[in-house]
């Protein structure tokens, strides 16, 4: 496929290549389209995304497909309880010829970073993470090396197998763009997918087959043109209402931070761009407002009681608030 390499992007050129990358990646992920649009969206505004969902609905699959259509640098990380921060980082060694300290790099040094199963590791090694997440550094015995753009962390973990897991920190939690829930496709895409690993001799020579859709600079170019996305001074407003009522609702303990608003607005002009146009309206807002926002709401005990969940009080915070009219 014809890679974009305009050094100025067209809204169009931009929809059109992350078009590709899903259509790409929907070869082996089938019956999956919103959660790789929802991938894609965190990908170009910047951010990492924390994936959850039961085993076998394909978190590992679409991120090596991921990696595999943007030709880009990736690593894969299995967490598990005795992993160290050195593991994930890199740690210092002395050479013995030179006399010198020498830093080896970890795989945390890469454009897509897997952690697999992330709440496996203790809170030590889940917070070797932030810096890099936050900053795209890596300090090593006091040695700041930067990571090359782009970096995304795409964090798997299982919400029914809770023994030996180690719950996520708020403030670890919080650097996560979106927190995006895979559930079981419909009939139809269960059986094309059936169809398509019953045919292959294994997943692994579909995702080999896949071809490079865009380069490391056309990613670039999309997240630079997805910063000059117009947003209006109502939109904004209404960004802000929607968060600072999280923190205000009934029940919810704790709600979203100064961070979820921004991410609703960064997310916002991708999700414009990835319906060719150069303005965010409010309906993107909605959409990418529910992943942004379900990870940073601590409910109480007693909503919790009557049944309600992060997806019902973000659905009825979104209902109770006007949207602006463009």
């Amino acid at each position: 496929m014809n890679d974009v390499t305009e050094t100025q992007l067209t809204i169009a050129e931009a929809a059109e290549a992350v078009n590709q990358i899903k259509q790409n990646i929907s070869k082996v992920l089938v019956g999956q389209d919103l959660i790789i649009e929802n991938v894609l969206t965190v990908l170009f505004a910047g951010g990492h995304v924390l994936l959850e969902g039961v085993p076998g609905l394909g978190k590992t699959l679409l991120v090596r497909a991921l990696a595999k259509s943007l030709s880009i640098k990736f690593s894969r990380i299995q967490f598990t309880p005795d992993l160290m921060p050195a593991d994930v980082l890199g740690h210092s060694l002395y050479d013995m010829k030179t006399g010198e300290f020498v830093t080896k790099k970890g795989p945390a040094f890469t454009n897509i970073l897997l952690a697999d199963e992330i709440n496996r590791a203790p809170a030590k090694t889940q917070s070797a993470l932030l810096e890099v997440m936050q900053e795209q550094q890596i300090t090593i015995d006091g040695e700041t090396i930067p990571i090359e753009s782009p970096f995304i962390v795409l964090a798997t973990q299982n919400p029914l197998d809770q023994e030996g897991t180690y719950p996520l920190p708020e403030a670890e939690l919080d650097r996560f763009m979106m927190k995006v829930e895979l559930t079981y496709p419909d009939q139809a895409a269960e059986i094309e997918l059936l169809k398509l690993n019953t045919h292959a001799i294994s997943n692994e020579a579909s995702i080999d087959d896949l071809q490079s859709i865009i380069s490391q600079k056309t990613i670039e170019e999309i997240k630079k043109l997805a910063a000059t996305i117009t947003v209006d001074e109502k939109i904004f407003e209404y960004a802000v209402e929607i968060v600072r009522a999280s923190r205000q609702w009934h029940g919810v303990l704790h709600g979203a931070g100064v961070r979820a608003s921004i991410n609703i607005i960064k997310a916002a002009k991708v999700n414009a761009i990835m319906h060719n146009r150069d303005f965010v309206m409010p309906d993107d807002i909605k959409i990418v407002a529910a992943n942004i926002l379900r990870h940073r709401l601590v409910l109480s005990a007693e909503l919790e009681l009557e049944g309600a969940d992060q997806n019902q009080v973000i659905t009825a915070i979104l209902e109770s608030i006007e949207a602006p009219r463009t």
